[in-house]
């Protein structure tokens, strides 16, 4: 393994941590540790930038790291979408609707003979769930649920436009 895929490995480590500190017996974390679940998730997030920058500075863009990548990004984007279904700040059919989508493609891309890398669409949809669930996490949104459920919905919506392109790519 190089070091792409060490630095994509170790974002696994982040999921467990923030749902340690989402979970809580009255489900209601408290603001301290929203704000700790939100810094690790960030921090995650961005090892996602840092893993394919890496890969091709130090032109170590492998099929392994083409596999991990997305579906180390989904167990970081769906871990914490589903405490906060717990949490009841978002509905459980949008979160069953972006894993659905992400399951899927999963799905599809395991019987490819050549794994090829995420599209601008697949991009923006990750982005976009970050966007919102950093929104989520954050103590500071909560008077402003509307800001952050429509950054949900909008982190839906990508998620299957971005799924439709990807199995049916425009054929010229």
């Amino acid at each position: 393994m190089n070091l792409p895929t060490w630095v994509t490995c170790s974002r696994l480590l982040a999921v467990p941590a923030a749902l340690i500190l989402l979970s809580d017996p009255s489900n209601n974390p408290s603001t301290e540790q929203r704000w700790w679940a939100l810094g690790i998730f960030l921090v995650a997030a961005l090892t996602d930038w840092l893993d394919g920058y890496l890969a091709r500075r130090l032109n170590q863009v492998t099929d392994l790291g083409k596999f991990l990548d997305p579906l180390v990004d989904k167990l970081l984007v769906l871990a914490p979408l589903m405490a906060l279904v717990e949490l009841g700040r978002v509905p459980a059919w949008g979160v069953f609707a972006i894993a659905a989508r992400e399951l899927t493609i999963a799905g599809w891309r395991v019987n490819q003979t050549k794994i090829s890398g995420a599209n601008w669409w697949g991009k923006f949809k990750t982005v976009s769930q970050i966007v919102a669930i950093a929104l989520l996490l954050c103590p500071s949104f909560d008077p402003y649920p509307v800001l952050s459920l429509s950054a949900f919905w909008i982190a839906v919506t990508l998620s299957w436009i971005s799924g439709l392109i990807y199995l049916f790519p425009k054929r010229t």
